[in-house]
């Protein structure tokens, strides 16, 4: 039904509060021309008489609810329908700059869950973490919402305010956290090269004091992330072949929430020889198996990758082709757990739907939906000392040691 809704022209004119429908192209695409509509009509025209409220029988609203409620038969969080400020929303947020809070979201256990809150958000200035669970906006349930309709909720223009009512993971109480929206703008890689004692947080003892680390951060994969990579990792790379104390690189993926699979392939690709396998694409046709297809700068760097339970899709592709290819070690928390790849396509009229069409596995066939990858060193940070990044503290240390 709602497919058949999303691709014929459907024409409404709303008077007075008495709905006039007129329908445009009524031929269903062959496939469907078994299905009868008629007790969705029936349903309609029932509400169109008998509703006691006229006021809230929206036209646009009803056609996106029956398309948005035909996607959701599926029972696929990441298979969704966008209506066109939705669908601009997601745009906004792989460009790198959009208004909100700056917290990128998921379904887990059908609930809406923080992925993770970007670095230096309002979302984590405000106390918001990794694995929370979002139970209301500004009062408002969120128990049925979908993925889609709790970011339109919680997003909005600079300088308003938005409460969440959250529970923080392995907690059983809920708080509300009051939010500054603001401009969001995301960059998706930092670098940098520093001795172990000017390396915040961490205190590795005086023997490693000189030692030199690189760190690489990758905060998404979006449309600007590979030009971003190349630039920045072109200057690491220069300062490396000048630097020889430098012990390794740490590549920190961590509460990076994912994006397109081809810039996942592109970021392997510098740490492993081309024709290295990075992910399978496992779909009903087969298996496409993707491989390293560049020449990387950071091949015979030693490598360690931080992830953390912000750590999805994309990022968990990447990190689990350099484990599996034996090039790095995970260390951190176990990460999210996304194991599919969708396909985005624009309907026309700013609607946009994203459809799963594979799932993933990583090179030695490891499918990580719900499980997520469980890191080769599991080190948690310390509530009690957040002035203390134990993650970071330890990469350095299992490079210098």
């Amino acid at each position: 039904m709602g497919y058949y809704f999303g691709v014929n022209k459907i024409n409404f004119d709303w008077k007075n509060y008495n709905p006039k429908l007129s329908v445009v192209a009524k031929e269903p695409p062959a496939q469907l021309s078994a299905v009868d509509f008629s007790s969705f009509w029936k349903v309609w025209q029932k509400l169109e008489s008998n509703y006691y409220d006229k006021t809230k029988l929206n036209s646009q609203k009803m056609l996106n609810g029956a398309i948005s409620g035909m996607v959701a038969s599926l029972d696929d969080p990441f298979t969704v329908y966008l209506p066109p400020v939705q669908n601009d929303n997601f745009k906004q947020g792989l460009a790198g700059q959009f208004q909100g809070i700056g917290a990128e979201l998921g379904l887990k256990d059908q609930k809406i869950i923080v992925i993770s809150p970007l670095n230096g958000s309002p979302a984590q200035k405000a106390g918001i973490k990794a694995g929370d669970s979002i139970l209301a906006v500004n009062g408002g349930s969120a128990a049925n919402l979908t993925l889609s309709q709790a970011v339109e909720k919680i997003r909005g223009p600079k300088g308003t305010t938005v409460t969440l009512t959250v529970s923080h993971k392995d907690e059983n109480s809920s708080k509300d956290i009051k939010i500054v929206r603001d401009v969001i703008t995301v960059k998706s890689v930092e670098t940098w090269i520093k001795k172990g004692k000017d390396i915040d947080s961490i205190e590795l003892g005086k023997q490693f004091a000189d030692s030199e680390i690189a760190y690489i951060r990758l905060s998404q994969f979006g449309d600007n992330t590979n030009s971003e990579w190349l630039s920045a990792v072109n200057d690491l790379n220069l300062s490396l072949s000048s630097q020889k104390n430098v012990k390794g690189v740490v590549f920190d993926m961590r509460n990076n929430p994912g994006g397109y699979l081809s810039d996942a392939v592109f970021i392997a690709s510098e740490f492993l020889k081309e024709g290295a396998t990075v992910v399978i694409e496992e779909e009903a046709a087969g298996k496409t198996t993707l491989k390293a297809n560049r020449r990387g700068l950071l091949i015979d760097t030693p490598l360690i990758v931080l992830i953390n339970k912000g750590s999805a899709s994309a990022s968990e592709i990447v990190a689990g082709a350099l484990r599996d290819n034996n090039r790095a070690q995970l260390i951190g928390e176990t990460s999210f757990g996304k194991g599919t790849i969708q396909q985005a396509e624009d309907l026309g009229g700013g609607a946009g739907l994203h459809v799963t069409i594979a799932k993933w596995l990583t090179p030695n066939q490891i499918w990580v939906d719900g499980k997520g990858l469980t890191p080769d060193i599991e080190i948690n940070l310390d509530s009690k000392r957040p002035e203390r990044d134990l993650q970071l503290e330890k990469a350095v240390e299992e490079l210098i040691k």
